[in-house]
């Protein structure tokens, strides 16, 4: 039991721990990819095996979105009503994401993310114009059985493994729910703080969790978050600097999983 608290760093490791922990979670509150950051603190810094920071990671995750969630409704700027009906499958796809073994290797997986990334840059890049809309009335938000079944997907993705779910989210809120950027991500940190919920439950009942590590993160995360908040509600333009941020995680995501590869 003592081995899943016990955290051994460096002074210089403290610092990377800490600047990765609260950059990870500004990324994350403002865009997504934040586990691009994270995940590799886990494995090379902090020592643990892939499966275990995977399943530690969803820690920082919880209480990052939590802190982000509040953060949100304290300033107004986000609306959570009627959108049950993209909380609810995202939810179910992420308890059955976190039971599946995925068929795929480590190598192809990474193919397959990198490739997904540079899909989702290729989409920000020919229609930027949907990515800046401002609020669309609730009315507008489109309710289609197939974004269901997309968001049910993105919810089984994120279960299995955090990474880039955040984007997957917005470009499915954005583009195929008209919400604006800033109202998406509102909605985006709900769905992920939801289906992480029961993942994080399932990995620790399978003893995938390190809890020293992991609350630690989780503070910095949540911290991180804390900053994000500050900037949307402070900045100006806020759908540009998003859509800014995205096409920059786009880009290091894919060649990153391709370097991975």
């Amino acid at each position: 039991m003592a081995e899943i608290w016990h955290i051994d760093l460096t002074p210089l490791q403290w610092l990377l721990f800490a600047l990765g922990g609260i950059a990870s979670g500004i990324i994350n509150t403002l865009a997504g990819s934040g586990s691009l950051i994270t995940l590799p603190i886990f494995v090379f810094l902090c020592g643990l095996p892939a499966p275990l920071a995977n399943g530690t990671n969803r820690m920082g995750v919880l209480l990052q979105n939590a802190v982000a969630i509040r953060g949100w409704l304290q300033a107004g700027i986000s609306d959570f009503r009627g959108s049950a009906w993209l909380v609810i499958p995202a939810t179910i796809g992420g308890i059955v994401g976190s039971r599946i073994a995925v068929a795929l290797t480590e190598k192809l997986m990474n193919y397959v993310l990198g490739g997904l990334m540079l899909f989702m840059l290729a989409v920000l890049l020919l229609r930027p114009e949907r990515w800046l809309r401002e609020s669309q009335v609730r009315t507008e938000h489109q309710k289609h059985p197939l974004t269901v079944l997309a968001f049910l997907f993105i919810g089984v993705y994120g279960g299995f493994i955090q990474v880039g779910v955040g984007i997957f989210l917005l470009a499915g809120l954005v583009l195929f729910s008209r919400y604006s950027l800033r109202d998406g991500n509102g909605i985006k940190l709900l769905i992920v703080l939801m289906l992480t919920i029961p993942s994080a439950l399932v990995f620790f009942l399978y003893n995938q969790v390190h809890l020293g590590y992991g609350l630690l993160m989780a503070v910095f995360q949540a911290f991180g978050a804390w900053l994000g908040i500050r900037f949307v509600t402070r900045a100006p333009n806020v759908n540009l600097w998003i859509y800014r941020l995205l096409l920059v995680v786009a880009v290091v995501s894919s060649v990153k999983f391709f370097i991975l590869s």
